[in-house]
């Protein structure tokens, strides 16, 4: 299946300053696969070495401070000779910190070889930071990529084409109900794959309880061993609380006399590493939006919608004819879309209880509010009482309609939500 990291790492490949790349992301998202796929494809030959417990790599990048020197012992432990620039050494499970000081060695003095280390743990990017490494993120696959899968690129390229040109897609019928579908598999690759082979939803749901059941496993990693169940409470709250009419993150929804600052430590560590996308409320908008956050108010989201609708145990069927389903996953896929594009998420809320699901701020500094609607919605109102109020120009509407533009506000469908980056906001 085609990924957009794909791109990414042809230009990493041919970079005259080139250096040691590190590549972060959720577990089961498919970096391991799209890193060997990439080397089978670019490369002579690929070395792959997985980290995880492997005293005799981290021995060597311990040992050994000179860069030929690793590449040998390399290659003796592999068994295959290891060329400049025509193989790719790829370190999965990347977790410690000797061998990333010897991968620094590599970026300090542009070495010819070509190197990936992969870790789920996005956490370690605070102490494998440094100018010698290059870092890129990857998550799930998006709507675009599920179309890609799915034989549709030229559907996909039509959406793009509507955004940017401001006209309606002749395919929106199709494009929503194949949206709709994405919304139930979800993004990752492996459930996917099963999805297109004409597995059953009941075998896609088993699929998906293993990918939950890692996710959960990344918790026993935590700083503290009773933030694992703590951790697991929170997850398994999710659905809950996103059902109810205030998604507020509540912390009586996970038990009687539950407190904040038990879950603190928690929490972070799950938005830290992924597992959970955090929305801050905001009352008042000013630049940056980072001074206006109440750090105690706060929505969770799930990063796969797949995940998200087994865990509401929803079929097509309930996604269609409830109303209350289709906002709860419509609103955690807006959410995921955005954070994923590298947008902090923020949402409004005013005294009144007038509510803009998202408000973000680009890299040039303009503030732009996202407001979902739905059948159920009675909120169309917050959005222009919000951009009257602190004088905003520009913002979103997200609906099951057709692309249209009305005064300031751009009304944009839920499935054209992977058009919303930096270089077309």
């Amino acid at each position: 299946m085609e990924r957009k990291i794909e791109k990414f790492l042809q230009k990493w490949q041919k970079d005259i300053i080139r250096k040691p790349l590190i590549l972060y992301g959720p577990k089961q998202v498919g970096k391991s696969y799209s890193a060997l796929e990439f080397g089978k494809t670019n490369y002579k030959n690929t070395i792959y070495f997985n980290t995880s417990n492997n005293k005799a790599i981290e021995e060597i990048f311990k040992k050994e401070r000179a860069t030929n020197k690793i590449i040998l012992n390399l290659s003796l432990l592999s068994g295959e000779t290891i060329l400049p620039d025509d193989t790719l050494i790829i370190l999965d499970n990347l977790n410690s910190l000797d061998i990333v000081r010897g991968l620094k060695l590599f970026g300090s003095e542009h070495s010819d070889y070509h190197i990936i280390g992969i870790t789920s743990r996005r956490d370690n990017l605070t102490k494998f930071k440094g100018e010698e490494l290059q870092f890129k993120s990857m998550s799930e696959m998006d709507f675009e990529e599920f179309l890609w899968a799915h034989n549709e690129k030229a559907l996909a390229d039509l959406i793009r084409e509507s955004f940017t040109k401001h006209k309606t897609c002749p395919f929106h019928k199709l494009a929503l109900e194949l949206f709709q579908e994405y919304l139930l598999t979800g993004g990752l690759p492996e459930v996917i794959d099963a999805s297109l082979q004409g597995k059953t939803e009941q075998q896609l749901d088993i699929i998906k309880q293993k990918i939950l059941e890692v996710y959960e496993r990344e918790l026993i990693t935590c700083t503290t061993l009773i933030d694992i169940p703590r951790g697991l409470e929170v997850i398994e709250s999710l659905p809950e609380q996103l059902r109810k009419e205030n998604k507020k993150f509540q912390y009586g929804v996970l038990g009687t006399g539950r407190r904040a600052k038990e879950y603190e430590s928690t929490i972070n560590y799950l938005v830290n590493n992924q597992i959970v996308y955090r929305s801050y409320k905001i009352s008042t908008v000013k630049s940056p939006l980072s001074s206006c956050r109440e750090k105690d108010s706060f929505k969770l989201y799930l990063p796969d919608d797949g995940l998200l609708s087994s865990m509401l145990h929803t079929n097509l069927k309930q996604l269609l004819s409830d109303e209350k389903i289709k906002e709860i996953l419509y609103e955690n896929s807006i959410a995921k879309a955005l954070a994923e594009a590298g947008y902090a998420l923020y949402y409004y809320q005013s005294e009144g209880k007038a509510e803009v699901n998202f408000v973000i701020q680009n890299r040039m500094g303009k503030i732009i509010p996202i407001e979902l609607i739905t059948k159920s919605d009675s909120k169309a109102k917050s959005l222009s009482v919000f951009m009257k109020k602190f004088t905003v120009m520009e913002a979103y509407r997200v609906t099951e309609n057709n692309f249209a533009t009305k005064k300031e506000v751009r009304y944009i469908p839920i499935y054209a939500m992977f058009c919303l980056n930096d270089n077309q906001m």
